[in-house]
């Protein structure tokens, strides 16, 4: 069930959005709330997983993973699940998403290199058992949405 966001739930998730270990007491100053309201209110949202967790942003050409692409998957209708499974457990698989459309689930993976993305879809997922083909489009550069992190914010 969608959780019922005001206007201040709103700009606590456009703050920790761009400042996941911001500190309640900046948070209820950056906010103009009392701190027991601000802590109350993040709590709430954790509960209710709106806020699923805090990540760290990483820079994975720092961390050595060079090379992304978007890889599509066509595969048996009949074994979505157990492939679903699969891919799940595959280190480099970084987001899953079943489409609709000419093709059924889209990846993005990261990996070492060229050689280390062969590996992962030539052997390791092409090879698993429903998978029918797939496609490799390579990210030549990523950019981030200047609107990623203020989504939660009114125009």
């Amino acid at each position: 069930m969608a959780s019922t966001l005001d206007d201040i739930d709103r700009r606590i998730l456009a703050e920790l959005s761009r400042d996941g270990r911001m500190p309640i007491r900046k948070l209820s100053e950056t906010l103009h709330i009392s701190r027991a309201n601000a802590y109350a209110r993040v709590q709430r949202l954790r509960e209710t997983n709106v806020i699923k967790g805090f990540r760290a942003e990483v820079d994975h050409l720092a961390a050595g993973m060079a090379t992304s692409a978007y890889v599509t998957v066509n595969l048996r209708q009949a074994e979505w699940r157990v492939v679903g499974e699969r891919l799940r457990m595959l280190p480099g698989v970084v987001h899953i998403a079943l489409v609709g459309g000419e093709f059924d689930v889209i990846l993005l993976v990261r990996a070492k290199d060229n050689t280390d993305l062969r590996r992962l879809v030539l052997d390791e997922i092409q090879g698993m058992p429903g998978v029918v083909n797939t496609r490799t489009l390579l990210v030549f550069e990523e950019f981030e949405s200047p609107t990623s992190t203020s989504m939660w914010e009114e125009p």
